[in-house]
């Protein structure tokens, strides 16, 4: 336990969505509105540190028995926004990706099937309560998808240390307007589909946009590199300008001019294969 409580987790980014306080329902706007005004709150890696915590039992536990009543806070224009954890519906959601992503004996190893049977059998109880949940969170391991960039502009960019009151150290991530984020999807996916065929860049990106319009129009979204800027080397970091290379290449598309829209793709791709890389090395 000494162990998961300290440790820092390094592989993980997030795509997330702040919500104006008005846009939640009572009681659960009471409960964001007192829980801003403490002191001290939560961050990522300690959200990460109680997962951790929560797979050293035997048997594991994969998703969280209750409903996390953290999460992350945020100001727009003055306008307290709130990003809930909804640790449990993000747990579930987990466990369906990591069944297609790590074949049988790996996943048997790690979680055995009679766990995951059981956290299926509550997911399918949860969601005939629960059938318009979504998450706020999106989570990527060990890269950001290229889809996400398309959601913010260079000059978003927010990069160094105390760039977050509320954590400790390098800090990179995008904000923008949940008007902005959604033009840019838009115009982004008329660019795609003029200038490529069908195919999974333009299905990531159709599938965020669908996400998007689930929150309230004066919703802060932000992309976050989270745990990635502990693996991934300061200089490197300092000469990423991945949304200024996403923004670009769709700019020459539109343009026509597919030699620049290849040097940005290029860019881009060599960059966060480096990064995926990192998963397999010893």
């Amino acid at each position: 336990m000494g162990l998961a409580s300290s440790v820092t987790v390094p592989y993980a980014a997030y795509l997330r969505v702040y919500e104006p306080l008005g846009a939640f329902p009572e009681p659960e706007r009471g409960h964001w509105a007192r829980y801003a005004r403490r002191d001290a709150l939560p961050g990522v890696q300690d959200e990460l540190r109680r997962s951790l915590a929560d797979l050293l039992p035997t048997p594991p536990v994969p998703v969280p028995v209750h409903e996390s009543g953290d999460a992350f806070v945020a100001f727009q224009d003055g306008v307290l926004c709130v990003c809930p954890w909804r640790t449990r519906l993000r747990g579930w959601l987990a466990l369906e990706e990591l069944a297609e992503s790590l074949p049988a004996p790996v996943l048997d190893a790690a979680l055995p099937p009679v766990v995951r049977r059981q956290a299926e059998a509550d997911y399918e109880h949860w969601l005939e309560r629960n059938p318009d949940a979504r998450p706020w969170i999106r989570t990527a391991t060990w890269q950001v998808p290229l889809r996400w960039f398309v959601l913010f502009a260079d000059e978003e960019r927010e990069y160094g240390k105390g760039c977050d009151p509320g954590r400790d150290g390098l800090v990179l991530r995008y904000r923008t307007p949940m008007v902005e984020a959604r033009r840019r999807v838009a115009r982004g996916l008329r660019t795609l589909k003029d200038a490529i065929d069908e195919g999974p860049l333009i299905d990531g990106l159709v599938d965020v946009g669908r996400w998007l319009e689930e929150f309230h129009p004066r919703s802060l979204v932000e992309l976050d590199y989270g745990g990635l800027v502990h693996m991934v080397p300061e200089a490197d970091l300092a000469e990423d300008h991945s949304a200024g290379d996403t923004a670009e290449g769709l700019a020459a598309l539109r343009e026509g001019d597919g030699a620049r829209a290849g040097e940005a793709y290029e860019r881009l791709t060599e960059r966060w294969s480096a990064v995926r890389n990192r998963q397999y090395a010893n």
